[in-house]
This record gives structure tokens, C-alpha cells and sequence, in this order.
């Protein structure tokens, strides 16, 4: 089996636990280390994330990092979190046992692989690299608002005035989209998620919209220029009138599972909309009356 490590090098957990994986799949299996990371197993192979080639690569940090990591490989990706919130990842720094657990469970083959939808794009034909949580098209100026169309499938659907357009997969439907009042939706779905950022009208809702169509924003207020990002990570510049057009991938982002539940995942993260501890807030059962 060839693992591949990437861990963020800005992180000094993220570090700590790469050093701490190496130790632990020593003569057990080929380990080849991300070139961002020289300092960790100074002896072994190293490499870009695009050209290692692995069978799995373990992401350690946030989800940012696992989010660099998918937008590099097509490997597995075993994402452990290192982060503050982490809801793609499937084991927590914070649990060391845990942690050591995992590793064993992944050299023995005892784990399950979770697909999920990507997004594709193209900019005025112009191919973009796929997203796994969402793209972006956002007012290139801070703090003036733009106008974009939005066509689905070729069909103008109309106009939004707003700070930007968010459109996400449902993996994404927990990170940017959430923040502006975007649904949750099951990652075990594919969708296309259409959310405004502070737009002009309060009452503008978000849509979600099965995922053959194709969406096209197009940045049409005469005058600004507009852009849009990839992940939260790459930036591109839109002209005026400008049209990006985003659909469903034919690639899929893979996780290394051990059998947590997209919702076992999001407890204690505060964004489920409902308390997750009867004891602290939420409606005990004994206070219910009595069915009819």
C-alpha cells in the first residue's frame, strides 16, 4: 500500500501528528511525504501532491487543507482534523488513541470509501479546476454590491442584486453557503446549491436544483468587474459581462470512512438547527404531555 502525507505546515498539531503517522507506518508500507513538508521524514520520498500517485493520502489540518488536498489528488483522501471545526474530517489531533486507531484500521483495509459530488467550471470557456465544496462570483470591489443573471441550462431565470452568488455542492452546503443562511443538505445527495451573499432583497432565498442543469452567472452591472473563487483558495478575475458556467463534475471527491455518520460529524459544531443535548437548552421528553 502507498500512503501519501500532506499536512498543513502552518499548523504545528497538523506537523506534530505527521511526524507521529510516519513513526507509526515505518516498514509497514510506502510512505511518500508532500513536498511542503521537508522537515517531516527528512529520508523518505517526497513529492508534489499532483504527481505522488498514492492509494491513500492523509490530510492533517482543517478544512482547508482537506479541500487543497482534493483539489490535487483523485487518491482516498483520510481527513484528520487539526483545525478548529473540521466537518469533513473523519478523526480528531484532539484524541490521540483515536488517531492511532485509525492509522491501524486504514493499514489493514478496514475502512469504507464515501464519493461525493464536485463541481466543474469554465470561465468564458476557459476550464477552471473542480471544486469540492463551492464557487464563488463576488463584487471585485469591498463593500459595493453587483448584478448577476443567472440562466439555468441557457434560460435566463432572472437577477440578483448582492455582494455575490454562491454556488455549492452539498458538501459545501455547511461551510460559505451556511453563512449566508443557505440550507444543509445530505452530502450523500448531488445537487447544485444557488445562494445569495447579503443580497439587496431580504426575502431572497436560496434554491436547491437537481444536478443535470447547467448554471451560468454572468456579471452584467456595467462598469465592475467581478471574481470568482474556487474553494475559498483560488482566485480568478471577471471582466465585465463575464459569464461562468458551472455544472456537476465527472470527477467525484473520495473520503476514507470508518462508518461516522455525516451527522455524527457535525455534533458539537454548532450547525445543526437543533440542540444536540437535551441537558443544555433542549426540550426534555418528560416535560412533553401525554399522547392523545
Amino acid at each position: 500500500m502507498k500512503i501519501g502525507l500532506q499536512a498543513n505546515p502552518r499548523k504545528p498539531r497538523a506537523l506534530e501528528f505527521g511526524r507521529r503517522l510516519v513513526e507509526k507506518i515505518a516498514g509497514r508500507a510506502d510512505l511518500i511525504v508532500s513536498d511542503e513538508l521537508r522537515e517531516i521524514g527528512p529520508d523518505l520520498p517526497h513529492s508534489s501532491l499532483v504527481e505522488m500517485r498514492p492509494d491513500v493520502v492523509v490530510a492533517i489540518g482543517g478544512d482547508g487543507t482537506f479541500l487543497y488536498t482534493l483539489g490535487r489528488t483523485s487518491a482516498p483522501v483520510l481527513p484528520i482534523n487539526a483545525g478548529t471545526i473540521g466537518v469533513l474530517a473523519e478523526v480528531a489531533t484532539e484524541a490521540p488513541a483515536e488517531f492511532d486507531a485509525a492509522v491501524e484500521r486504514l493499514l489493514s483495509g478496514f475502512y469504507h470509501l464515501e464519493e461525493r459530488m464536485k463541481l466543474g467550471a469554465d470561465l468564458e470557456g476557459r476550464p477552471l479546476p473542480d471544486a469540492t465544496n463551492e464557487f464563488v462570483v463576488h463584487a471585485a470591489q469591498a463593500g459595493k454590491m453587483g448584478v448577476f443573471e443567472v440562466a439555468f441550462d441557457g434560460e435566463v431565470a432572472g437577477q440578483i442584486r448582492a455582494d455575490g452568488v454562491i454556488v455549492a455542492t452539498p458538501t459545501g452546503s455547511t461551510a460559505y453557503s451556511l453563512s449566508s443562511f443557505g440550507p444543509i443538505v445530505d452530502p450523500g445527495l448531488d445537487a447544485l446549491i444557488l445562494t445569495a451573499i447579503a443580497p439587496f432583497r431580504a426575502e431572497a432565498r436560496a434554491i436547491v436544483v437537481e444536478p443535470l442543469h447547467t448554471l451560468r452567472l454572468r456579471n452584467i452591472l456595467a462598469g465592475r468587474g467581478a471574481i470568482t473563487i474556487a474553494d475559498g483558495q483560488s482566485e480568478f478575475p471577471m471582466a465585465p459581462d463575464a459569464a461562468l458556467t458551472v455544472y456537476r463534475s465527472p470527477r467525484r471527491a473520495t473520503f476514507v470512512r470508518f462508518g461516522s455518520t455525516f451527522f455524527y460529524r457535525l455534533r458539537g459544531k454548532r450547525i445543526l438547527p437543533w440542540s444536540e443535548d437535551l441537558a443544555s437548552g433542549g426540550t426534555d421528553h418528560a416535560d412533553l404531555p401525554p399522547p392523545p
